[in-house]
Formats: structure tokens, sequence, C-alpha cells
């Protein structure tokens, strides 16, 4: 079992301590379930109200926190307790699954693929033609990745993803469990004689540096060209990624999200939960659509937008506060 002192813990996250405990830390926990031995954070004042119930002997807290910490117990106060708690978390994160060879001898790899050193490939993977994998990247057990794609180094792929043909996932980047990475892009066209015809998606997906893609989640490949995701995006769980998106630096889109095909998102877009943006809109650098909304045209740079379809977001908030009162009226 993993145990430090407070002293310790603050050798990693540079805080300033605030009381004193003898106790030794062995694991984090939330305020209400923490016990002594164990370490919780306080990330905003509306929290201090938990601390005094709490068993946790040490809090990381934020430096505007105004409470004390008690007896045998103490603070470390930072600028950042959320950022700090990740580095705690860090600390304490329990070991990875085991490769006990760096390719497992039930993985199908073929001969004209390149295998970076270091790279790891567990049991069942397919790893297709002239497929390239970096330098250390982790490929876990039953993940397929097919021809002339490429995997940057230390990326961690876990199983059940498959990647399709000619795509290209960057450096140290994360792809959670199940999801898909080039599927068709969902394109037909009404044909008298057959019904649907089917559009062919002839072009692929490039996934640029650190990014993270969550369990289930899926990015279409582009019909003509690619489907982009600049580097730093971090893709939830159960996301759909139409074909031919493009997505700038460090965009955010929470679980049940979607953007259908031909969506432009600019640097630092949030896409808030089961938001949904229709095709060929285009949404400006640091713009947040908010959970449940339905964008149906382009966004600003910088604006926020809620509602279904999605209006700025003081103007939504005017339009429920007279639904409200027209409810509210009519029920007198």
């Amino acid at each position: 079992m993993k145990s430090y002192s407070i002293q310790e813990i603050n050798e990693v996250i540079n805080g300033v301590i605030y009381g004193t405990t003898s106790q030794s830390i062995t694991a984090t926990e939330q305020l209400e379930k923490a016990s002594t031995s164990e370490i919780s954070f306080i990330g905003n004042k509306k929290y201090e109200k938990f601390w005094e119930a709490s068993k946790a002997s040490v809090a990381v807290v934020n430096e505007d926190i105004s409470i004390e910490p008690g007896d045998n117990r103490a603070f470390i106060k930072v600028k950042n307790a959320d950022l700090a708690m990740s580095q705690i978390l860090a600390l304490f994160a329990p070991p990875t699954p085991i490769f006990r060879n760096n390719i497992h001898k039930s993985a199908t790899v073929d001969e004209t693929a390149i295998i970076g050193e270091g790279a790891r490939i567990g049991a069942g993977c397919y790893i297709g033609p002239k497929v390239e994998i970096g330098a250390n990247a982790t490929i876990y057990p039953n993940v397929t990745i097919l021809d002339e794609s490429t995997i940057g180094k230390n990326t961690i792929i876990w199983s059940g993803t498959v990647v399709r043909e000619r795509c290209h996932i960057g450096s140290d980047c994360i792809i959670h469990p199940n999801a898909t990475i080039g599927a068709d892009g969902f394109g037909f066209r009404p044909c008298s004689e057959k019904g649907l015809v089917k559009i062919p998606q002839i072009g692929n997906v490039i996934i640029g540096n650190g990014v993270e893609i969550g369990a289930n989640s899926c990015v279409d490949r582009g019909k003509f060209s690619s489907t982009i995701l600049g580097d730093g995006c971090k893709i939830d769980n159960l996301v759909q990624i139409g074909h031919n998106s493009k997505l700038g630096k460090f965009c955010i889109m929470a679980g049940n999200s979607g953007l259908a095909g031909s969506v432009t998102l600019g640097n630092g877009v949030i896409i808030g939960g089961s938001a949904s943006i229709k095709d060929h809109t285009t949404i400006g650098d640091g713009a947040i659509v908010g959970a449940g909304s339905g964008v149906v045209g382009d966004v600003p740079a910088g604006k926020t937008m809620l509602g279904y379809p999605a209006v700025e977001a003081r103007d939504a908030l005017k339009q429920w506060a007279i639904l409200k009162r027209m409810v509210c009226d009519s029920k007198k």
C-alpha cells in the first residue's frame, strides 16, 4: 500500500501547509466518504460546510478557503485545488495492466507493419499491412488497426477500439474502449430505382497530439478528404463526430453530444452533454454550447448558446423567465 506524509505530498503540489497532522495518507476520497488516512479536497467555498463532518485528516484547498483545519488536521492551500488533486491522484494511481511480452503471441501483426521501440501490443490484436505504431505506444487486447494507419508515440489505445484504414492518430493520445475511428460517414441520396444510394466515404480521420476520446465514441471518416481533431481535444463517452468535421485545438465535447457532417469548431470550443450541432455549421473560438442545446446556425467566437433551437444565453434565460411567468399566471 502506498503511504505518504503531508510533507511528501506537498513536495508534489508545491502548496502551503496550514495546520499539522501526524497521520500518514494512503488514498484519496471525497469529503463525505473519506477516512482519517485519506486526503480529500475543497475546490469551492460552498463545500466548506462538509469539512467539519468529514473524517479526512488532510484536504487540498483553494487559497480563498476561510475555515480552519482543526486539531490534528491540515490543509494544503494551492491556487487551483482541482489541478493539484489531479497530481495527487496520479501519485496514488494503481499500476496499469501487465504485459508479459511487448507483443503477445496471439496478436496478428502484418509483416509490413512498422512497430516502434518499446511499443506494446496485447492479445488478440490485429495490426494490418503498412500500419505504423510509434515508440512506447500501448495497444491493449483486441484492438483492430487496419491498413496504412499510423499511431503516434506514447499513445494508448484501449480494448475493443477499431481504427479503420488510412487513419492517423497523433502522439500522447488516449483512445478509450470500443471507440471507432474512421467508420463510414452517414451519406445516402434518394434514387428512384434503388431507394437510397450509399455515397462512398473515401477520406480518412486525422487526430492531433494529446487528444483523448471516450468509450463508445465514433469519429467518422471524411467523404472526400479528412475529418480532423486538433491537438488537445477531449471527447467524452458516446460522442458522435460526423464526416468532414474539423475541430480546432483544445475543444471539449461532453457525453452524448454530436456533430453532424462538415461542422467546424474553432479553438477551445465547449459542447455540453447531449447538445447537437447541425451540418455545415461553424462555431467560433471559445464559444460554449450548453447541455441539451440544438445549434442550427453559425455561432460567433466567444458566445454562449442555450436552448433548442439554441440562442444566445441571455436571450434564452429571458425566454425561460417569461414562460415561467406565463405558466404561473395560468395557474392562478
